[in-house]
């Protein structure tokens, strides 16, 4: 049964930015930042204290079962 949040295309590539940037984080304000703040309410990715959303450890699981396609 499928029990996880559907990721829509243009969040599954935020995500995927989101592990491109690494520590640097992406800042606010971009083109993408409606699909950072959803996956910020799935617990994918947090908003820093200086303004930069980073990926969770949940959000590392999920890309890479849902992108890099890797066994769960």
């Amino acid at each position: 049964m499928w029990d996880e949040p559907y990721l829509e295309t243009c969040c599954r590539s935020a995500l995927h930015r989101l592990t491109l940037v690494g520590a640097p984080g992406r800042p606010e304000g971009l083109a993408d930042q409606p699909c950072l703040e959803r996956l910020g309410g799935m617990g994918f990715a947090r908003l820093r204290s200086d303004g930069r959303f980073e990926i969770t450890e949940a959000g590392r699981t999920r890309h890479a079962r849902e992108i890099l396609k890797q066994p769960g």
